[in-house]
This record gives C-alpha cells, structure tokens and sequence, in this order.
C-alpha cells in the first residue's frame, strides 16, 4: 500500500508557559524535506467524489452530514459501493460537499495496494468527478491584566480603534483543534461547536484555544487578555487535533470543516495550519472566496512558497513580524512573538508562532467587515497599509488600514507618518 503523504507540521508555538508557571511543550517547524514517502504502508485512505445536484440541498445542523433528501443519494451510494467493489476499495463513510457540488467518499486501499496506479485508473472512471489522497496537515504554531503585555496593544493602538469598531455581528470560523469555550475570557464568544474529527469527542486543546483567544477573547472583563475583535463570534470547527506537541489535521476533516463555515454564515476563516497543495481543499477556498468569505492562512517557514493554504491567490498569507520570509513568500507580518492568551483549564499563557500571527489578522478583518461589509477583495487587499520599517520586517498599522479601507476611526487614532501603503499577497 502506498504511503499517504505524511508531511508532519509540527506546532510552531516555542515556548508556552502557563500561568501557573507550568511549561507546556515546545516543537519547531514543519520540514517537508526530512520527510520520505515509501510506496507501501498500512491503512492507506483516499477520498473519491461524484457529482452532487445541490438543487435539492438543504443544509442542516452539520451542513453535509445528514444529506438525506436529495432523490439521487441512493443512486450515488450504490455507485459509491460499485466504484468501491471495482477496485477493492473499503467503503468508509461519505459527506456532502454542497459548496462544491460533490459527495465526498472515504475508502480505505487493501493491504499491498500502491495508490498511484489507482488514482490514475479512477481518473479515467467516468463514474468519478475525481480522487485524491488524504493528506495530513499540521498547525503553525510556532485595561485586563495581561492587556499590557499584548504586543498588539499598543502598536496596533486597540483602545481607539475599538472606538469605531469590535467586530460586533461578524462570525470567524476557527478551524482549528477544540476551543475551550467555557474559559473565562471566552465564555460567551463561541456561538457554534462542531467536531469534524471522527471517533474522537469534542475536546479543548491547546491551538485552538489559544488562537481563539487571540481573535476574540473578551474585553474588561476584569481577567486574562483582550482579543482583536472581542465583539466577534466564533465558530470553533475541530477539524484538527492534539498530538503530543503537534496539532493534526488532514483532507478529509479540513473538507468538512470548511464545507460547514461556508454554509453556515462564516464571514472570516482562519486557516493556522499548512501542509501540501489539495485539490479538494483548494476549491473550498476557491468557494470561500466567491462567496466573498475571507481566508487567512499561517505561512509556513519551512517552505519556499510558505505552503497551503497560505501560498494560494487571495488568501491573506500571514507571518510573524520580525521574521524573514522566505523567496517567493509574500506575506503579511503580525505579532507572533511572546503572545499571552487563553490556554486550556481556564489558564492563559505565552506563545509565538505564524498561527497567532493569523490571528491576529483574522482579528483585524472582523474589524473591518464590521464596518465594511463585504468590501471588494482588491479593495480590501490594496487599502492594509504598513508601519514604518524595513520592507522585509515591517507589520500592519491597523488604525490607518481602518481609515483607509472605511474612512472611519477614531480622531485619536491616526496613521504613523510613514506609513506606506502596499498591496498584502
């Protein structure tokens, strides 16, 4: 049996100290090149997609799991199994992808089976939209008392810009691992859970927390941090999943997840995560983006294009401020160092990575649909505008990319003079 595609991403998270004064684990980046591919391996799965009518589509509570009402289910199911018997394939499970069109079927290859040779017969299959592996993907980790200590705080000028905006009635999709919603800084701002992992139950978990916390932990609350957009709610989509240091995903449950943000009035999705291209994948945020949905995805450091999603057009790629991006990698750079936030078990700690960076522009973009909505991409892109630095270095200035992406902020809040504006990737 070939071997999937394991490109292992490790959390890019550094140090995490809680607040408590227990260490959490450290990992480093993600690096394709140490990692081989042998043909054969045990458990090898792919993922096999027909055409789905939508007409008939009616989301429901998981967006794609309960399709039961579109007449031609049946008849693809019992083209699913043929396709399956054909090639002998172990049917797993199947999931509407309505934002695509497509029903998604999970099947595993028998002992011995090499998946090249397979996919290249399934792509002649007439039957078949197409096939694909699943591929494994990584995060990228890397006025309240810890407000002080938030490296946003006071370059990002949060206590004017929250005059004009907080990112009230915007929704961010939080695809990630699980987010501990009962925490005290986050008590309140999840207004969805959804678990895409299978056999496993919803659980809290490091990178998801954290992430959330970045993006809209509550403001005055009198503990912990303040999030970019506290007035923000969130959907946490555990598409992901805690793996000693690391933090797991793959194809299949990224798919789902992002299959539910669409269909389900997401109006950001942060992506903190990368791993290798995905056609599947890829057209979701193609979707996402059509819809006028927008995307932001952690650069990894370990790769020349800064990987999926954040290497895709449209996408706001984000690195942490300080770094150097790597050639061919254009990104935006946000606080990814030393960041207090929420951590599991009501605690709050310090982490650092490109994950936390994308949040924070997730953050900022609640902001501006707030204020903006659906403002045209172009627009969007061309109006974020960069403080003062060197042009490899230098982050966003947030007070002057609200003013000149919606004319409004306020009157304290002004941009640097020299500032500059520039076109984000």
């Amino acid at each position: 049996m070939m071997r999937l595609l394991a490109l292992v991403l490790w959390l890019y998270t550094g140090v995490a100290a809680a607040q408590s004064g227990q260490d959490l684990p450290q990992s480093g980046a993600w690096s394709p090149a140490a990692v081989e591919a042998p043909k054969v391996v045990e458990n090898a799965e792919i993922l096999v997609m027909f055409h789905l009518p939508a007409p008939h589509f009616r989301a429901d509570n998981y967006g794609g799991a309960n399709y039961r009402e579109d007449a031609g289910r049946a008849a693809r199911q019992r083209m699913a199994a043929a396709v399956a018997q054909d090639y002998q394939l172990e049917l797993m499970e199947d999931w509407a992808m309505p934002a695509l069109s497509v029903d998604c079927y999970r099947m595993r290859l028998p002992a011995g089976q090499e998946a090249a040779p397979l996919l290249a017969a399934m792509a002649r299959d007439r039957r078949i939209e197409w096939a694909q592996l699943i591929q494994d993907f990584a995060a990228q980790a890397g006025s309240d008392p810890l407000y002080r200590m938030q490296p946003a705080a006071g370059p990002w000028q949060l206590a004017e810009v929250r005059k004009a905006a907080t990112g009230r009635k915007v929704t961010v999709a939080v695809v990630d691992s699980g987010v501990e919603s009962s925490h005290p800084d986050l008590a309140g701002q999840v207004s969805v859970e959804e678990n895409f992992v299978d056999g496993q139950k919803y659980v809290a978990e490091l990178h998801g927390t954290a992430v959330a916390g970045v993006i809209a932990a509550r403001a005055g609350n009198g503990v912990g941090i303040e999030g970019i957009a506290p007035d923000a709610r969130l959907m946490a989509l555990r598409a992901c999943w805690q793996s000693g240091s690391a933090t797991r995903c793959n194809s299949f449950t990224l798919a789902k997840a992002i299959n539910f943000a669409l269909l389900n009035g997401a109006q950001v999705i942060n992506l903190s995560l990368s791993g290798p291209q995905d056609r599947l994948l890829q057209q979701l945020v193609e979707a996402a983006q059509a819809r006028g949905i927008r995307v932001v995805g952690a650069v990894d450091p370990a790769r020349p294009d800064g990987g999926f999603p954040a290497n895709t057009p449209g996408v706001f790629a984000v690195a942490a401020d300080g770094t150097l991006p790597r050639i061919g990698v254009r990104a935006l750079l946000a606080p990814g160092r030393d960041i207090p936030t929420t951590l599991p078990g009501g605690r709050w700690g310090m982490v650092a990575g490109s994950s936390y960076a994308a949040a924070h522009v997730s953050g900022m973009l609640a902001l501006i649909e707030e204020l903006k909505p659906q403002l045209p991409a172009a627009q969007l892109r061309d109006g974020i505008v960069l403080s003062e630095g060197s042009a490899a270095l230098t982050g966003i200035d947030l007070c002057a990319t609200i003013i000149r992406t919606t004319g409004k902020c306020s009157c304290a809040c002004q941009p640097s003079s020299s500032s500059r504006y520039a076109r984000s990737p």
